[in-house]
């Protein structure tokens, strides 16, 4: 008798290699996100700083702290992952800056980036803030 020998897969082996690489995607994908969302984070905590030497720059000249305008700093981040803005107090003698995440980062766990005039830090998330800043 002659048996020729077949190559090949089988669909049993075929449907194997597929679920394998389904596990890994599964498991793969969260942590890539969260991956990517920490890193367009520091987009928002560079700008938050840009604009907290921008106001220290502004009030050793005039005393006071002054708005996005003022400064003549746009209201979106580098690379646009955040949208600024200032909240002025006490007769603009303190400022809260935010960041607030947009397009591509609206969905990170820490919400909202801020910061006060005496380097407070914070966030409007879930996340603790260590993890955030």
């Amino acid at each position: 008798m002659n048996f020729r020998q077949r190559s090949g897969f089988t669909l049993i082996e075929l449907m194997v290699v597929v679920a394998i690489i389904a596990i890994i995607a599964a498991v793969a994908y969260p942590s890539y996100t969260n991956y990517a969302s920490r890193a367009r984070r520091a987009d928002g905590k560079e700008y938050l700083m840009r604009l907290a030497a921008a106001q220290e720059r502004y009030y050793t000249n005039l005393n006071k702290y002054a708005s996005l305008a003022t400064l003549g700093m746009g209201n979106k981040s580098e690379k646009e992952y955040y949208e600024g803005s200032v909240t002025l107090t006490h007769d603009d003698q303190t400022y809260t800056l935010t960041a607030k995440p947009v397009g591509a980062q609206a969905s990170d766990k820490c919400g909202s980036l801020t910061l006060t005039n005496t380097g407070a830090k914070g966030m409007s998330g879930s996340e603790t803030n260590g993890k955030c800043w």
